[in-house]
Order: structure tokens, then C-alpha cells, then sequence
């Protein structure tokens, strides 16, 4: 990774979330562009104006929620949004991976690098200066509303520029004062407007959201290629994945996941012609474009939608230095961010529910005209018997999971705020859906290169390399040996995108 790539520069404007990603895993490192820091000090000149004139603005010269109405003057006005931070930073449960808090923070830096929000420049430097030199603040994952901003999590991530709570440096957790020192950064002392301007947004949920996406789409061509090779062990007909069957129902996904299993199976010698051995194969194989066509449609829609959040100023007041307004809003209530999480976890768990019905087919003798439970002794030995029930137990968890957050509200704030999002607990979900969902591909993706043991003939151009990449790791099971290590071996191959070969 040379220099250059390794960082990404900022405006608030063209984020990317490839970009999220990579600064969240890869430690790429961040940059705000000279048009960037020109638009944070005229707003935070703004904010001076206001404090100069004793101006009566939310969040800068009064309380916060139902406090709103509750004046703060003179030296009480720094203290008030310390106090902010202090008091909010009251999240309970496991903290968040590094890589959501890397996220966290990037999308974070990069809403304020827009120049919406009043803080001052160099506190926006400060926790860029965080994420770049590895200082990764611990953030309890339960919490947030999904409204007013995912204010507890936001809060915790604060504390660390403060030098409080806890952070992870190298791995090792140690106080946030610590954690500052081991890099060579000072705490910062915020000033009006900044606390707020700092924990009043989504952030916590598209960072939630920016990464799944990234998985989502792995786990997509995974699930394509997966079923391609299924498709081969049962002699499945691809007559079914014809572009001009696709041509009269123009879905986008449907045509492109048409495409790549016709691709996946171009010259394989596995398959069979309509009639050949059956008129039309069951929906599990036959219905795939259509299935996960829906699943790439729902995709592309929540990345669009996902990206235009990494991109816009959600948090409250927003100061418009063009036309002098402050105004207070609700550009930080989750409920966008609800609804495509909880969308695309009910299309992500749908490659797991006809994924199990393949390796149903897979496994049961009067399915498939294959060895029962793909084992060459059955009854001495089980074979693949019991990883169909792992994948009927992952996916009937899923179907748990997929009950939407968002259609959930309770009131806070003495009911000042009164309707909320859930947006991050859709979010912290579909986190968990999706890597359900890679669990269930990997019983198939071991099940379907077992059952092609069995036949004989050349396998397509991908259903070949998906092939060998599993056996590069993982031998044919000849008699009953534990299974769980080759299934966590498949699952890092799905996981890492070896199968993202096309």
C-alpha cells in the first residue's frame, strides 16, 4: 500500500463508504482538505458572533432536550458541554470492535469537515489526530435511540479527546489520559457549541451500516458462486438464467445475478438440458435470479441511501453562514438509517433461507440421487447430516432477527422526544444477520463440494476456482472426522472474498 492510497481526503462531500471502510480496517489515514477547514472556521466564526451578542441558541446558550428552555451564560456555557459529554456517556454492554469505532469516528470528522456544525478547527483535528495515530475509544454498544443523534455511543468516543474513559492503543485497553500520552496528544477543553456538535448525529448507525454493506456484497457473489456449484452437483438446468427470460422482467439485480450464474457455469460439463432429466428444477435453484436479484436490488438501494448519510450534516442546530440562520431541526433522527437496515438484513437473510433448502436438497437421498448425507458409508458414518441442522437452527435465528427495529418507539426526554428511530439497534442486527448468513453459506459451500466429489465431468469457469480454493484448505470428508473446524475454515474464504472472482 503505497503512500499516496493510504490516505483519504475529506471534504464532507464525496466519502465514499469503500473509503469508511478501508480507514476502519486498513488504518488509512485521514486528511481534511484546505476548502474543508476554510468552512469550519467560518462557522465557528459564527458561533463567536452569536456568544458576542448573547444571542438565545439551542445547545450554545442553553440546555439540552427538555432543558432547551433553561438560559447558561458566561463561563457556565464551556462547563455546559463538557457536562454534555460527562452525563451522556452512560452506554451499557460489550463495546464496539475497533473497526465500528474507526468508522464511527471517520464518518463523524467527516460531517463536521462540512462546515454545518460550529466547532472549532482544531478540535476537529484532534480526533482526526485520534483515529489516524490509533486511538480507538471503548464504546459500549447499547444505548442510542436512533434519535437526537446516537448520543450515548458519541459521547464515549468524546470522553478519550478529553482525556477520560477508556481507549484501545495497540491492543491494550488503558484510560483515556493514557491513551492520549502513549500517542503524544494533549486533552482538549471544549468550547460552546462543540459537545454537542460533536455527539448529535447518526454516526454510530452508518458506521454499523457502512460495514455490513461492504460484507453484504462479499457475502452476495459468495452466495452466487455457492449456489453455482450446488447447481452442478444436483445437474441442475441453467436454461432457467437466460437473458431473454430476464429481458421481460428487467429487475436490475434479477438480470445481473442471471448473468454471473450463467458466468459461474460457463462450460461446465455438471449440468443438464430441460428435459434431459427433469423438466424444471426446484425454486431453490431455479427461482436464484429472481431471489437474489430482489437481495441485489435491496443492496444497491441502501448503499445509495447509506452513502447519502455518510455525506450530510446531521446534527442540531445547523448554522448556515450563506444566510446567517440557525436552525434547529431533526436531521439527526436514525429513521432513514432504520428503515435500510432493517430492510437489508430481511433481503441478506434470504440468501441464508434458500441457501438451506440447497443443502437440504444436498444431503437428502431422495432429493438429490446422491450417497445420503453425502457420505460414502452411510449409517456408520453421518456425513453431512447434522450441518443441515446448524443451517435450519442459524436461519430460523434469523428469522428472529429480521423483525424490524424501526417499527419500534418509546418516548424520552420528559417526551420531548417523542418518536424515535432504533436505527442503531436495526444497524447492530444486521451485523449479526449477515454474519449468520455466511455461517449458513458455508454449510453449503462444504455440502456442494462433497456432492461434486461424487459426479464427474468439467465444472464451469467459476464453480472450478470455487472449488479448488475449498479444497486448498479443506480435504474430502471420506469418513465422519469433526466438522467445525472445516466449517470455520469455509467461512473465512466467504469472509476474506475468495469467491469474489467475477
Amino acid at each position: 500500500m503505497n503512500q499516496q492510497a493510504s490516505v483519504i481526503h475529506m471534504n464532507g462531500n464525496r466519502l465514499r463508504i469503500e473509503d469508511v471502510v478501508r480507514i476502519a480496517r486498513d488504518a488509512h489515514r485521514i486528511e481534511l482538505t484546505p476548502e474543508a477547514l476554510e468552512n469550519v472556521r467560518r462557522s465557528r466564526a459564527m458561533v463567536e458572533e452569536m456568544l458576542q451578542e448573547q444571542k438565545v441558541v439551542y445547545g450554545i446558550t442553553t440546555g439540552f432536550g427538555k432543558f432547551s428552555d433553561v438560559m447558561i451564560q458566561g463561563e457556565d456555557v464551556s462547563k455546559l458541554q463538557e457536562n454534555l459529554i460527562m452525563s451522556h456517556a452512560c452506554g451499557m454492554g460489550e463495546p464496539y470492535p475497533v473497526e465500528v469505532v474507526r468508522a464511527m469516528m471517520t464518518l463523524r470528522i467527516n460531517a463536521l469537515a462540512k462546515g454545518y456544525s460550529g466547532i472549532r478547527e482544531e478540535t476537529l483535528l484532534h480526533l482526526a489526530e485520534l483515529c489516524n495515530r490509533g486511538v480507538h475509544p471503548v464504546i459500549p454498544q447499547q444505548g442510542s435511540l436512533g434519535a437526537s443523534g446516537d448520543l450515548a455511543p458519541l459521547a464515549h468516543m468524546v470522553l478519550v479527546m478529553l482525556g477520560k474513559g477508556e481507549a484501545i492503543v495497540n491492543g491494550q485497553r488503558m484510560s483515556g489520559e493514557a491513551a492520549l500520552k502513549a500517542v503524544g496528544l494533549s486533552p482538549i477543553r471544549l468550547q460552546a457549541k462543540e459537545g454537542l456538535a460533536l455527539i448529535n448525529g447518526t454516526q454510530a448507525m452508518t458506521a454499523l451500516l457502512c460495514l455490513a454493506l461492504y460484507d453484504s456484497r462479499v457475502v452476495l457473489e459468495s452466495a452466487e458462486l455457492i449456489a453455482s456449484m450446488t447447481i452442478e452437483a444436483l445437474r441442475g438446468i441453467p436454461k432457467a438464467f437466460d437473458p431473454q427470460l430476464h429481458l421481460v422482467r428487467p429487475h436490475p439485480g434479477q438480470q445481473e445475478s442471471a448473468r454471473r450464474l450463467l458466468a459461474h457455469l460457463s462450460g461446465s460439463e455438471r449440468t443438464s438440458q430441460q428435459g434431459e432429466l427433469r423438466v424444471q428444477d426446484p425454486y431453490s435453484l431455479r427461482c436464484l435470479p429472481q431471489v437474489h436479484g430482489a437481495t441485489r436490488d435491496t443492496l444497491e438501494y441502501v448503499w445509495a441511501t447509506v452513502t447519502r448519510e455518510c455525506n450530510s450534516v446531521t446534527d442540531n442546530p445547523i448554522l448556515f453562514t450563506e444566510t446567517g440562520d440557525v436552525i434547529s431541526g431533526g436531521n439527526f433522527h436514525g429513521q432513514p438509517m432504520a428503515f435500510a437496515a432493517d430492510f437489508l438484513a430481511i433481503a441478506m437473510a434470504e440468501l441464508a433461507n434458500i441457501s438451506e433448502r440447497r443443502t437440504e436438497r444436498l444431503v437428502n437421498p431422495q432429493l438429490s440421487g446422491l450417497p445420503g448425507f453425502l457420505t460414502e458409508n452411510g449409517g456408520l458414518h453421518s456425513g453431512f447430516m447434522i450441518t443441515q441442522y446448524v443451517a435450519a437452527s442459524i436461519v430460523s435465528e434469523n428469522k428472529v432477527l429480521c423483525h424490524p427495529a424501526s417499527v419500534d418507539s418509546i418516548p424520552s426526554s420528559a417526551n420531548q422526544e417523542d418518536h424515535v428511530s432504533m436505527g442503531t439497534t436495526a444497524a447492530r442486527k444486521l451485523r449479526t444477520v449477515i454474519s449468520n448468513v455466511t455461517k449458513v453459506l458455508a454449510i453449503e459451500y462444504l455440502a456442494a463440494a462433497q456432492a461434486i466429489d461424487f459426479g464427474n465431468g468439467e465444472l464451469g469457469a467459476g464453480t472450478k476456482k470455487a472449488y479448488e480454493e475449498l479444497r486448498r484448505v479443506i480435504p474430502r470428508l471420506h469418513e465422519d472426522r469433526e466438522m467445525h473446524p472445516d466449517l470455520v475454515k469455509a467461512e473465512e474464504l466467504i469472509q476474506k472474498g475468495a469467491l469474489v472472482i467475477l
